[in-house]
Parts: structure tokens; C-alpha cells; sequence
């Protein structure tokens, strides 16, 4: 392709390159626990023992499950880009993904009391976020949609994701005016065909290629074997990679 994309490491690379066998992730198959009314948070973990995020992450669910709106509200901003990016991405259309992003923390606010604390807070948010997505797509399945927003516009779909790795700009580091402008178009094109995967491979590239999410927290969201993993998200970047062939030289 025309565009130079830069490699300060693998999980920066263009998202139309990723198409190379998946690295190994760590096995950790089991999905999160079934939520239970009013669980108590599972302290088996130190805060010490946590990464920082992790840390402050339990102490405001710990804060706001026994009441206080700041500590939610802390939550909310923390996470509301990328789950909002996740949307865009999913869906491609801005109204859409702001009221999914609105619901889903209107249903982590309900269903914080359930929440066990085994695992990350952050996955446990996401997998309700996927949930939510799934069923949203599936409602506007047949009936008059569009994708109607450039994401690479939305700087909302381009948020940093902390701990859970670097959010990668789809047409990735290019330098010089030429390479800006055929940066643009590769990225409108990955987005517009990227659109055309079935939703499950897109969810896997926009959380392990755009969102930058280990393999690890990729299964404790989705609830997939680690074979099946590695498998769908090979597939989904072959079949990217075959309907990007036109875009590129």
C-alpha cells in the first residue's frame, strides 16, 4: 500500500495488516461468574496486589454500591469513550452508539449490586456493553438503517483505552501530505467494509485491532474457548484483508 504505517510495536500496527495468525493469548476460558442479587465483592485480590487501574476501579464500584453518585460518576468518565468508540464502531451511526453507551451505564448503575468483583471491572462492563450492542443490531436488522458518520471524524472512537491497551487509529501512523490523504481514504474504506463483517468477526477486530484489549480480557468478555477465539479472529482478518484488496497497492 501507499501509506508508510509505523511499528513501534505489534498492537500499533494498520488494522489491514492484521492478518498474521493471532499471537498466543493466555488461556482463560471461563467466563465471568453469573451475577447474583446483592454479591459481595470478591476480595481474594489485595488492592495492593491490583494495577492501579484495577485498584481505583474497585474502590469506586466499592463507593458507589454503597451509595455515593460521585463514585459512579467517576466510572462514567472513565469509561464513556470507549464504550461510545466501541458503538460507533459496531454500529457507525452517532446517535445510535450515544443512546447504546447512555444504556449501557444505565444498566451497570442497576445491576452494580450483582456484580461480584472477580475479574476486572472493566470486562464485566464491556461484556455488558457487547450484550447490548448485539441486541440493538439485531433490532435494526431488516429495517431502514444507516451507518451514517465517518468515525475517523469522532475523536470519541479514537479515545486512549488505559490499561486495556492503546485504541489504534485504523489507517495508523502516516506520515507526509500524500500519505495523509491516502491514510484517509484506506481508513474509509477499512470502516465502510469493515461494516460488511459479520458482527461477531467485527466485534473481535474492533476489540483486539482498533480497541487494542488483550487476549485475555477478550475471552472474559465474549465467553470464548481460546481456540475458537484465535480461530474467528484469523477469519474476520482474512476476510478484511480479502475485501480490502481493491483499496490497495
Amino acid at each position: 500500500m501507499a501509506a508508510t504505517v509505523g511499528s513501534e510495536d505489534a498492537r500499533h500496527s494498520d488494522v489491514a495488516e492484521s492478518v498474521a495468525a493471532p499471537e498466543e493469548p493466555a488461556p482463560e476460558p471461563a467466563p465471568e461468574p453469573a451475577s447474583g442479587a446483592a454479591a459481595p465483592l470478591d476480595d481474594g485480590a489485595n488492592d495492593s496486589e491490583l494495577s492501579v487501574a484495577d485498584a481505583r476501579d474497585r474502590k469506586l464500584v466499592r463507593r458507589a454500591r454503597a451509595g455515593d453518585g460521585r463514585a459512579f460518576e467517576e466510572l462514567v468518565a472513565q469509561y464513556q469513550h470507549r464504550i461510545f468508540g466501541l458503538m460507533l464502531r459496531m454500529i457507525g451511526n452517532r446517535q445510535e452508539a450515544e443512546d447504546l453507551a447512555q444504556e449501557v451505564f444505565i444498566t451497570v448503575h442497576r445491576a452494580l449490586a450483582s456484580y461480584r468483583g472477580e475479574g476486572r471491572f472493566y470486562t464485566w462492563l464491556y461484556r455488558i456493553a457487547t450484550n447490548t450492542c448485539k441486541n440493538r443490531i439485531k433490532y435494526l436488522r431488516g429495517r431502514n438503517f444507516h451507518r451514517s458518520v465517518p468515525v475517523e471524524e469522532t475523536p470519541e472512537a479514537h479515545a486512549e483505552a488505559g490499561d486495556g491497551g492503546p485504541v489504534v487509529s485504523l489507517s495508523s501512523h502516516i506520515a507526509g501530505p500524500e500519505a495523509m490523504t491516502e491514510g484517509t481514504r484506506l481508513e474509509a474504506a477499512i470502516q465502510a467494509e469493515l461494516a460488511q463483517l459479520d458482527e461477531e468477526h467485527r466485534l473481535l477486530i474492533v476489540l483486539r485491532d482498533v480497541q487494542g484489549l488483550s487476549y485475555h480480557d477478550i475471552l472474559r468478555i465474549t465467553g470464548l474457548q481460546e481456540g475458537t477465539l484465535k480461530s474467528r479472529l484469523h477469519r474476520a482478518r482474512l476476510a478484511l484483508r480479502d475485501r480490502l484488496k481493491p483499496y490497495m497497492r
